[in-house]
């Protein structure tokens, strides 16, 4: 059956592959502050270490991978993130999958913008909850749902403050707002936004004033933070549940310390970034397809928009195209995502090669 599968994707020209791009000038990946490649945090991240006793993490947080270096951790980005505390797991797909899955059972309701990521919608399924999609930022459409399903035990929704295919933003406030009028519980993955948005890239949910006031959070820190891991922010209530019922922290080996001294310091770089941020936003006001640092260029077909990538590595650009099944057939994108290192010089020359000046 698999062979099957792949036989057929191929043949629809939508298989996937493994590719290295080297040498191309980066508007692609995640790393949107330049950290992954900052000589600044490497050089941090090997004077943590110098200070650390053990690299192993030697097992799961429940047997002998907790330590007193991680707990800390965990409370200084929750305070930094204005939450009363924080779980890591070992990616933002594992948090998310954890999160939804700890939560709730049959007997409740999710209720999720249709853009959320699989990683999301993945713990939604595996919770045996019911679950429910409304039309992306679609706050009537929200409504109509809570309306229908407000009396039930436990009411959630999952949204994410920047979407990471459009570069939409979340209508947060009056999102939160409803899960008030509702009694829901409100979920946002601010995997796109932390580092980028609000005071020393705090996020979304921070520069709207929701901190501490929204059920859970979700940070991952290989994204802006350029490092690795996630964490999941609430009360002190929600973490005693993910680590009681979440299994993607309780069955697995917890980050060794090299990836939390790296987090840490990531963390105490990012109120440094403010230049950075603003010429983020100087090449979003450049760029028309969203207001985020996540430029969605629509060209239609799988076969087009492969070609227009490859049509921009010819050019020296690394722009990746994001093909169905990841996105509705017939919507396919060229995703391009800015970054502080990038030249408004060679935003114009990308924009000019796709005919979007």
């Amino acid at each position: 059956m698999p062979n099957k599968l792949l036989a057929n994707r191929k043949k629809m020209g939508n298989a996937r592959s493994l590719t290295l791009k080297k040498d191309l000038i980066d508007f692609a990946s995640n790393d949107y502050l330049g950290l992954a490649k900052s000589k600044q945090l490497h050089e941090a991240i090997f004077t943590e270490w110098s200070t650390l006793k053990t690299f192993g993490s030697t097992g799961s947080r429940l047997l002998t991978g907790n330590s007193t270096y991680i707990e800390l951790l965990e409370k200084s980005i929750a305070r930094f993130h204005g939450f009363a505390a924080g779980l890591i797991f070992n990616c933002g797909y594992m948090a998310n999958l954890g999160l939804a899955s700890s939560i709730s059972n049959e007997d409740d309701i999710f209720i999720y913008d249709i853009q959320i990521h699989a990683s999301l919608l993945q713990g939604i399924k595996i919770s045996k909850a019911k679950r429910f999609a409304f039309r992306h930022n679609d706050l009537e459409h929200l409504e109509k749902r809570l309306k229908n399903l407000s009396k039930k035990r436990h009411l959630y929704i999952c949204i994410e403050s920047i979407y990471s295919t459009t570069g939409s933003i979340a209508p947060l406030i009056e999102i939160f707002h409803l899960s008030q009028t509702y009694g829901a519980k409100l979920i946002v993955d601010e995997a796109h936004a932390i580092g980028i948005v609000g005071e020393n890239g705090k996020g979304v949910v921070f520069d709207q004033g929701l901190s501490g006031k929204i059920f859970a959070q979700i940070v991952t820190f290989g994204k802006a933070l350029g490092t690795f891991g996630a964490i999941v922010l609430g009360s002190n209530s929600l973490k005693e549940i993910l680590i009681n019922f979440a299994q993607t922290v309780i069955y697995t080996t917890a980050l060794p310390f090299p990836c939390l001294a790296a987090i840490k310091c990531s963390y105490e770089l990012l109120p440094k970034l403010a230049t950075e941020r603003q010429h983020i936003q100087h090449l979003i006001s450049h760029a028309h397809f969203s207001k985020t640092h996540i430029q969605p260029i629509p060209i239609k077909g799988n076969k087009e928009v492969r070609a227009l990538s490859l049509k921009m590595a010819t050019e020296g650009f690394d722009v990746r195209p994001l093909l169905s099944p990841t996105t509705q057939r017939g919507k396919e994108i060229l995703r391009l995502t800015l970054h502080s290192f990038n030249s408004s010089a060679d935003l114009e020359k990308i924009l000019e090669l796709a005919g979007a000046t």
